[in-house]
């Protein structure tokens, strides 16, 4: 995806692009699950950000968990700098943003431990600004959690699959666990994209190895 264009250095303070007011226009509903894809999400759902790579797959590994279990998926940009940007000033690798998911998810169904044994396994974390032939900022890999729950589990299943890497020759993980950043939904196009092209270009590539932590753990 564009991955010339881009190098693996975030742009310097005050060198992002400026961006614009107004968000860039996006699609209402799910293509799956017809679901609003901006909310509001029901009573009790928690949001998270995924950066692993190339939205298009990333995104799929979530909805393909079902809608009993995800209340909505949906593509976007987050930790950049430009505002409401669109997708060719975040290949231009100078916003600053990472590509990721946002996944909302009601806790009391759905164990986000559940979602961090995905995200882990869904990719290789131990890349920097890149995965696989996606070479620039905006593939990072990238957590962005909205509770302490979720940031105190996130920093123990890092801390819990860090020494399985470790062991099968991998470096150490490069992902960013901050707070969760302004989220920009992408364009329209981008929403459910392998849904809509299933044989449309995923550049996910995972490590093969499993991150042991039971699907059941609590984080509350």
């Amino acid at each position: 995806m564009f991955a010339f264009l881009k190098g693996t250095s975030l742009p310097a303070p005050g060198a992002a692009l400026p961006g614009r007011d107004a968000p860039i226009p996006t699609a209402e509903t799910h293509a799956i699950t017809g679901r609003p894809l901006q909310g509001p999400y029901p009573e009790g759902c928690e949001t998270v950000l995924f950066g692993m790579g190339c939205f298009w797959g990333a995104e799929r590994k979530f909805w393909e968990l079902g809608r009993e279990k995800i209340w909505v998926t949906a593509v976007g940009y987050a930790a950049g700098a430009t505002p409401n940007p669109t997708y060719e000033e975040v290949c231009s690798g100078m916003t600053g943003h990472n590509e990721v998911v946002l996944v909302a998810f009601d806790p009391k169904v759905t164990s986000f431990a559940l979602l961090l044994k995905t995200f882990w396994e869904s990719h290789d974390p131990t890349q920097g600004m890149r995965q696989g032939n996606d070479a620039g900022t905006q593939y990072r890999s990238g957590l962005y959690v909205t509770t302490p729950a979720q940031r105190a589990a996130a920093d123990a299943s890092k801390a819990l699959y860090e020494p399985a890497l470790k062991a099968k020759g991998y470096g150490a993980i490069t992902t960013e666990i901050l707070e969760a950043p302004k989220f920009y939904f992408a364009e329209a196009y981008h929403q459910q994209y392998l849904a809509k092209n299933p044989r449309g270009y995923c550049g996910l590539g995972d490590t093969g190895i499993a991150c042991q932590m039971g699907t059941g753990m609590s984080v509350t």
